[in-house]
Formats: structure tokens, C-alpha cells, sequence
């Protein structure tokens, strides 16, 4: 009897952080609605917003700026899909908040003051990144593709003059296009963060970091070749932006050794590494003697 008293004891616990599970998910749900709806409202303008580059690449070669309806429904699902992405966005800080308040509770307080700084500064980062996407890799981007309009479409030309090459952009391809740079560099900016936060967790080292800068330097190549247009001067710039996000994840890194090194050293429980080896070396020439 008793025994079945403490595995419903035991399970109540369990339910609890159920119920408060549900709890945090119908808060996040419902300012996931309300934001989708708010952004539904004025789909348009956050639309025009994302127009701008593609229009002064255009306006800047002496045309007009215009995206096309290629599908009958094509303009509602581009809607919707603004609506949902911005949704999410405005929506992110009570989501977060939401999901920091379900998993304080079963943290230390040095495990919160180790945790917050990085769920602050992962927003803040993916937002220098789709601001750098937009205001300097797209104009870039749509230059580049521009580039390969010749001639003037409806203008009469001979047998011997070439073929009139314009651009009539879909409305959806845009969107898609757009939203295709704005995640891929926002999240390529959240590569300190993870960094700092494995580094936290003791998972990578500064030493190793650095030991890894000729792959990582192939990595991020690779990287740059598929997130940007084949134009070098958009690439190097990726390239050289991760990279230098790259160096700064390492000073992070040892900023955060150095960190718990004072601590440890403090509390007593430091053990220098060089001598930890002297110790292994000692043990296996026992070993071997023995």
C-alpha cells in the first residue's frame, strides 16, 4: 500500500509541470494569434518594407519598380506568409519569456545568471543578421541578378539584334528570395552565441577553437558560396563578416575559461592542466614499470 502511495506522490510532480507546460504553450499560442492577426493588418506595408531594395536596384537603372501576381491565390498566401513570419517575430519576446519561465523554476541561480544572457543576446543577434541581410547583402544580391537584363521588352529590334531580356519578378519568389537571405544570415549571426554557450558548458575550449580555424575558415566558405549570389564582392563580405564572428567566439570563449578559472581557484577545486599531465605521465611510467 504504502509503495503505491509514493508512485502517486511521486507522478503528482510530473503533472504539475505538465499542467504548467500547457500553461506557457496556450500563452504562447494565443500572442502567436494576436500577433498574426496585428501583422495581417498591414501585411502591405511590412510587403513595400521588403521591396525596398529590389526597387532602388531597380529605380537606380532607370526602371520601374513592379512585382507581378503569377497565381490566382498567390497574392493571399503571400500575405499569410508575412503574417505568420512577422506573427512570429513581434511575437518572440513573450515566447521566450514563456519558455524561460517553465525552465527557471528547475534551475540553480548561477545556472540562471549563466543562461539569461545567452536568451537575450540570441534575438539580438539574429536581428543584426536580417538587418545586414537587408541593408547591405540584398542590394547586392539584386544588383547581381539585374545585371543580366539586356535590351528594352516591347521595343521592335532587326533579324540581327539580340533578344530584349527584363525582369518581371513574382510576388511570392521575391518573398521567398527575400526571406531566404534574411533567415540564412541571421542565423549564420547566432554562431557566437552557441559558441559562448558550448564554451559555457565546457563542450569546446578557446585552444581547440583555434586549432580549428583552417576548417573552419573551408566551413564558412562553403557557407558563403551557398547563402549569397555568385558575385565575389557579397561573398567576401559574408566571408568576412563570419569569420570575424568566428575570432570573436573565441575570444568569448577563453574570456569565459579565464572566468572560471578565477572562480575555481578561488573556491580551491583548480587543478592546473600542466600538472594533471605530470600526474597521467608518473602514473604510466608505474604502469609500465609494473
Amino acid at each position: 500500500m504504502s509503495d503505491n502511495n509514493e508512485i502517486e506522490e511521486s507522478s503528482a510532480p510530473l503533472i504539475e509541470h505538465l499542467a504548467e507546460l500547457r500553461t506557457r504553450i496556450l500563452y504562447s499560442l494565443g500572442a502567436f494569434i494576436v500577433a498574426m492577426v496585428v501583422c495581417y493588418t498591414v501585411w502591405n506595408p511590412i510587403f513595400n518594407f521588403l521591396t525596398r531594395p529590389v526597387c532602388s536596384a531597380l529605380e537606380s537603372r532607370g526602371e520601374q519598380c513592379g512585382l507581378y501576381l503569377i497565381k490566382l491565390q498567390e497574392g493571399f498566401f503571400v500575405a499569410i506568409n508575412i503574417s505568420f513570419l512577422g506573427g512570429f517575430a513581434l511575437a518572440f519576446p513573450i515566447i521566450a519569456y514563456q519558455m524561460w519561465r517553465f525552465v527557471a523554476p528547475g534551475l540553480y541561480r548561477n545556472e540562471k545568471n549563466a543562461f539569461l544572457p545567452f536568451l537575450i543576446a540570441s534575438p539580438v543577434m539574429f536581428f543584426l543578421g536580417a538587418a545586414f541581410a537587408y541593408y547591405i547583402i540584398l542590394p547586392l544580391a539584386f544588383n547581381f541578378f539585374l545585371g543580366f537584363q539586356q535590351g528594352e521588352i516591347g521595343a521592335t529590334s532587326g533579324a540581327n539584334e539580340m533578344a530584349a531580356i527584363g525582369f518581371q519578378g513574382s510576388v511570392q519568389e521575391y518573398l521567398n528570395l527575400t526571406i531566404k537571405f534574411v533567415m540564412a544570415f541571421g542565423i549564420c549571426f547566432q554562431l557566437p552565441v552557441l559558441l559562448s554557450l558550448m564554451g559555457k558548458a565546457g563542450l569546446v575550449s578557446s585552444e581547440g577553437l583555434g586549432n580549428m580555424r583552417k576548417y573552419a575558415v573551408v566551413a564558412i566558405l562553403v557557407v558563403a558560396a551557398i547563402a549569397t549570389p555568385p558575385d565575389v564582392i557579397s561573398q567576401v563580405i559574408l566571408f568576412t563578416v563570419v569569420y570575424g564572428l568566428y575570432e570573436i567566439s573565441i575570444q568569448l570563449v577563453k574570456r569565459i575559461e579565464k572566468t572560471r578559472e578565477a572562480r575555481m581557484r578561488a573556491e580551491g577545486t583548480w587543478i592546473d592542466p600542466d600538472e594533471w599531465d605530470e600526474d597521467e605521465d608518473e602514473e604510466d611510467e608505474k604502469d609500465g614499470k609494473a
